[in-house]
């Protein structure tokens, strides 16, 4: 695993302080699913691991349309910054 590709767009304070926030919540799942990725690459049978990625998926999913919902700027520049594609509207 390159731990150097991992994002670090929010800054270390505003980590400590926001832990609780969309923002920080998307980022650490895109970590987390970047991670399992690269391991799934490794391990291509390790189901346990699949499944743990689909639930972050869904978990990511699911905060990323509250965000467009309720915050439609604040949504675009976040998936700007760490690459995601829009995901699909009804």
């Amino acid at each position: 695993m390159v731990k150097n590709s991992f994002i670090s767009v929010i800054s270390q304070k505003e980590k400590e302080e926001n832990r609780g926030s969309v923002e920080f919540q998307v980022l650490s799942f895109t970590n987390k699913i970047r991670r399992l990725t690269s391991h799934l690459e490794l391990h291509k049978k390790d189901y346990l691991s699949q499944r743990g990625l689909r639930k972050i998926l869904g978990k990511r999913q699911r905060i990323l349309a509250y965000l467009s919902k309720k915050n439609r700027v604040r949504y675009k520049e976040l998936i700007g910054q760490l690459n995601i594609r829009e995901t699909k509207t009804r």
